[in-house]
């Protein structure tokens, strides 16, 4: 199907549009339309049921422009939140190789997992007990079940927690096995021991130490970075590049707890300031309302932030 919407106010196509287009592409992505702009028209093409919600979003952002000096994204939000189709079959609680289903316990929760099965790349902040690797975790595993990817990485930079514990013996699994220790924990919780060790020999689940991920492109894989505040801005772009073709990347970490040498900027900050404003990337702040540990846990992180 074809239509051609004309633009009523030629001369405020860029504010349209977007900077570099960028409202044109992600109403492409969106709906799986392909959009040609030419002097005062919008040709859009596809489906028919795309095509018309493509169109009712244009007419929408130029409905909004009359009634206000500037197109702001969050006007662009609420213009896209309107015209897409409702996600209704997004389930709430998550299956794993466990007995046991996977539920969240608060709305945050809830919305970290919507946003892990529907977007390609998330980013979540948040204090301790939220469930930030718990959850992530999950969702690796229950797309694992159920054949939607191939692997899961885990991988977390090996920075202690303002202390040095200086040589440790072993080979590469015994030297990071504490820094990945929580990982394993989460996973334990969704499948029994000798089937996550045979995961791991058939090289299904890896665990991968940050600085061992240059160079590396990981394809129909779900890839954890578990304690992100702790990376460099250099380490987390290392780190993003490595999405291969069908895969997810979950980014998770406590910006409040930063343990990088003084004046070292964290490299999810940095992340998350750089990517905010696109549209294909989730970025979710978990906050003490969404601890599920103990109860005094959300008591003592009320305390420390009132430093």
């Amino acid at each position: 199907m074809e239509l051609v919407v004309t633009l009523l106010e030629p001369h405020r196509r860029a504010e349209l549009f977007g900077v570099g287009d960028k409202h044109l592409r992600r109403l492409r992505n969106a709906l799986g339309v392909q959009v040609q702009s030419r002097n005062t028209t919008v040709r859009l093409l596809g489906e028919p049921a795309n095509v018309a919600r493509a169109a009712a979003l244009v007419e929408r952002l130029q409905d909004m422009m009359r009634s206000r000096e500037f197109l702001d994204d969050a006007a662009v939000e609420e213009a896209f939140a309107e015209v897409q189709p409702q996600r209704s079959n997004i389930p709430d609680a998550i299956t794993v190789f466990s007995r046991d289903v996977v539920a969240p316990k608060t709305d945050g929760q809830r919305a970290y997992i919507r946003a892990m099965l529907t977007h390609d790349l998330v980013v979540c902040l948040g204090p301790a007990g939220t469930g930030k690797t718990y959850l992530a975790a999950s969702v690796a595993v229950h797309m694992l079940k159920e054949g939607r990817v191939k692997k899961i990485a885990l991988v977390r930079p090996a920075v202690e927690a303002g202390e040095k514990l200086g040589f440790l013996p072993g080979d590469l699994l015994a030297k990071v096995n504490p820094y990945l220790r929580p990982l394993f924990d989460a996973m334990h919780d969704m499948m029994s021991f000798d089937q996550l060790r045979r995961f791991m020999m058939n090289d299904m689940v890896e665990v991968i130490p940050l600085a061992f991920m240059r160079g590396r492109t990981l394809n129909n894989a779900v890839i954890i970075l578990d304690e992100a505040q702790n990376t460099t801005p250099s380490q987390m772009l290392m780190f993003l590049t490595r999405l291969g073709h069908h895969s997810k990347m979950i980014v998770t970490g406590d910006d409040s707890q930063v343990d990088l040498e003084p004046g070292q900027p964290s490299g999810l900050t940095d992340a998350v300031h750089r990517l905010s404003d696109s549209p294909d990337i989730a970025i979710l702040r978990l906050s003490k309302t969404d601890i599920v540990r103990h109860k005094l846990v959300q008591h003592i992180v009320e305390r420390y932030a009132e430093r």
